[in-house]
């Protein structure tokens, strides 16, 4: 029997995790998307550096909340010297042999308006509104490479009255990872990382589902004209698992973790109110660690292995922790 001594009604998706090439260039791309810095941690010893980016303004779901009590973050890891690196090169995760994550996703108020501010400051697309079948999309890259989904939060709204977007309604909405097993990735994201599966998306022809999960009451959100078609793009740090039929009947077909060369995509993170009980709740469990708090030199943290073999951080969320003042 599990320890409930840990409410996962409070967990949070809290960030996502990307390394990049030059900070100075993704930065600026994410805080031209409206994304502000939130916190900075410098480790020269170790030459490296995070930043931790998120939507902050007014109109903002987490505006004025501590970093650790937020979802929806993007976490940019640089190790020095990479921007001086005419050969270093990061994976999105989106070709063999790095194929896993896949996107992160802004949804947005104009998507038009949107796509056409991006594309005039000069940067570039994957795939454009006018691209393909899916016209209700599009995919811009970042100065690594990285997919980042553009999402209209409202589908059914019309959008070329208006050619207005406003970057501070914008919303880091979800970040997509490919699983193998679609089974046993939702049984583990439910029951051992207590989420809600708040959306499904099947594609049979195509032959893949779209899963969206995240730590919301799902009786809160709104619905469209059935069950299946509930409104998920004003939501922050969602999880969308990509599956493609077939691939768990392959003994031989992995996904990468991205962490192993060639590098990209690190980890998701889960902020949690009660460190401690809520790894002994999962040591109970019986998960496959990568990392307990024991481990290492930093005591803080603690890092899980879902069934691919993704990580997922686990941090306290400092407002939550007894005593904090926050």
């Amino acid at each position: 029997m599990a320890t409930m001594a840990t409410d996962t009604s409070t967990y949070k998706l809290n960030h996502t995790m990307l390394r990049v090439k030059d900070p100075k260039e993704s930065l600026k791309f994410y805080e031209f998307l409206g994304l502000k810095l939130l916190n900075e941690m410098k480790f020269p010893d170790n030459k490296f550096d995070l930043y931790f980016l998120g939507f902050d303004s007014s109109k903002a779901t987490n505006h004025g909340k501590h970093w650790t009590d937020r979802d929806g973050i993007l976490e940019l890891t640089h190790n020095y010297g990479t921007e001086n690196d005419a050969s270093y090169k990061i994976s999105n995760g989106n070709s063999d042999p790095g194929r896993g994550f896949g996107h992160v996703c802004i949804s947005v108020d104009n998507i038009i308006a949107a796509c056409d501010r991006i594309e005039a400051a000069g940067y570039k697309f994957q795939k454009r509104l006018s691209d393909g079948q899916m016209k209700t999309i599009a995919f811009a890259l970042d100065p690594d490479g990285y997919w980042v989904e553009l999402l209209g939060k409202d589908p059914g709204k019309p959008k070329e009255v208006d050619k207005a977007t406003d970057i501070e309604t914008y919303r880091l909405n979800h970040t997509m990872i490919r699983v193998k097993d679609a089974e046993k990735s939702l049984e583990f994201y439910k029951n051992v990382m207590g989420m809600h599966l708040l959306r499904t998306i099947k594609q049979s022809e195509a032959k893949f589902n779209l899963y969206f999960l995240g730590y919301k009451d799902s009786n809160t959100i709104p619905l469209g004209d059935d069950e299946s078609s509930k409104r998920t793009g004003h939501l922050e740090g969602l999880l969308e698992l990509t599956w493609n039929y077939g691939t768990e009947s392959d003994k031989e077909f992995k996904y990468y973790d991205g962490n192993a060369e060639p590098q990209g995509f690190g980890h998701i993170c889960i902020s949690v109110d009660d460190i401690d009980k809520a790894c002994n709740r999962f040591e109970d469990l019986k998960v496959n660690w990568k990392k307990r708090l024991t481990d290492g030199r930093m005591k803080n943290v603690a890092f899980i292995l879902d069934p691919d073999g993704y990580w997922i951080e686990v941090l306290q969320n400092e407002t939550l922790k007894p005593g904090s003042g926050l």
